[in-house]
């Protein structure tokens, strides 16, 4: 309940937010903090391990109705998978901006759920959790592809997270893909129609 009331505390103030804003957004004394986390910096590492954990985005992708068409599906996965990762940006952006550091051990990354370290092994889980979610909102439309559907999920996130790393392009450059525009790419490639290239 404190992580969660600190998060967009966090997220617009970084490290510069208060105990006593933080007390209040939760509908605690502020003592009750202390009583929870040994200091603040603890309380920040944890509200780093609550963005990057991805508990909430498999809770947002296992709620997609399977009998929504297959690009109506993905749109959405595409959607739930950008605010994960945008969460993460401008939690762990205001942190770091504002001079946060602690906890930031060399391993810290997806799947961190305490604002240490994670185990070696915890940001291929979590990957491995997200393309299980994906496969199985593929699941139904398995016979319609020419590839397994883990292969499928696998392109799919590899084309979102590449997209969602492009800097922001300048003025005369191409805008990068849009989620419908990656989506139409991953079901029906790049050519007008097959063999015409």
């Amino acid at each position: 309940m404190i992580v969660a009331a600190a998060l967009p505390l966090v997220a617009e103030d970084g490290a510069a937010v208060t105990t006593s804003q933080i007390a209040r957004a939760a509908g605690i004394g502020e003592g009750t903090i202390f009583r929870a986390f040994k200091h603040k910096d603890e309380l920040l590492d944890a509200c780093v391990g609550e963005a990057v954990g991805t508990d909430h985005v498999l809770r947002e992708l296992a709620s997609i109705s399977l009998d929504e068409p297959l690009a109506a599906r993905l749109a959405e996965a595409a959607e739930a998978l950008r605010a994960h990762m945008e969460r993460i940006g401008t939690v762990v952006g205001a942190l770091h901006a504002s001079g946060h550091r602690r906890g930031r051990g060399p391993g810290i990354g997806i799947g961190s759920r305490d604002g240490k370290a994670p185990p070696p092994d915890s940001r291929a889980q979590s990957f491995t959790a997200l393309r299980n979610a994906v496969i199985e909102l593929l699941e139904p439309d398995r016979a319609a592809f020419r590839l397994s559907p883990e292969k499928v999920a696998a392109a799919f996130l590899a084309l979102l997270f590449t997209r969602l790393q492009t800097p922001a392009p300048a003025p005369e450059a191409e805008a990068p893909l849009t989620p419908d525009e990656l989506i139409a790419v991953l079901l029906h490639g790049t050519l007008n129609a097959p063999g015409s290239a």
